[in-house]
């Protein structure tokens, strides 16, 4: 959790250049053909291989695609190519890139919100064991003077509001583990 703010800049740095170096590697249209092994014609293999290639989508079949691929001395072309299935692709590749860098940016967001309230829980913690012994001392007080003591949430401000909520909040989850992990029953 040793990550400063700058650390995360810098790593998002790094991930969007190279995410934009990569722009060349991929193209947002190609031709897909799945077909068998040559080999199959022959009757000696069952596995298929994928072809890939970028050409425009009326020139997406076997004949444009596969066929420069095999071998010049591969005969039988025309028992091969109905075997194949080709298909044209069209991906947006900018909004994979887009959707990626969200996704990281969400979630180095988060990760800067749970370290907060991890430094914040201590605080909290102190404050709220300062005025629990304030308030037990101030009840002593109260009883002997006859009149009854504030709420501990009225007293403070938005953090004892917040510690009280986060203790309350974390009491249900104990009882939820102990029925479901002990007792083996479910909360409504």
């Amino acid at each position: 959790m040793g990550f400063s703010v700058h650390s995360y800049i810098f790593i998002f740095l790094s991930i969007a250049s190279t995410l934009h170096g990569t722009e060349a590697l991929y193209e947002d249209v190609r031709c897909k053909c799945v077909c068998p092994n040559p080999n199959v014609v022959n009757g000696s293999s069952s596995d298929r291989k994928l072809y890939i290639a970028n050409v425009v989508p009326n020139m997406c079949n076997c004949d444009n695609v596969i066929l420069p691929e095999l071998p010049a001395n591969f005969s039988k072309s025309r028992e091969f190519c109905p075997l194949c299935e080709c298909k044209f692709e069209s991906r947006n590749t900018t909004t994979i890139k887009v959707v990626v860098i969200l996704i990281i940016c969400i979630i180095s967001v988060l990760v800067i919100y749970m370290t907060f309230l991890s430094c914040l829980d201590p605080i909290l913690n102190q404050r709220r064991a300062a005025a629990s012994a304030y308030q037990q001392q101030t009840d002593d007080e109260d009883d002997l003077g006859g009149r009854m003591a504030q709420p501990l949430y009225e007293q403070g401000g938005v953090l004892n509001r917040v510690g009280n909520r986060q203790d309350r909040w974390k009491r249900q989850v104990q009882e939820q583990r102990n029925n479901i992990y002990v007792r083996r029953t479910m909360l409504n």
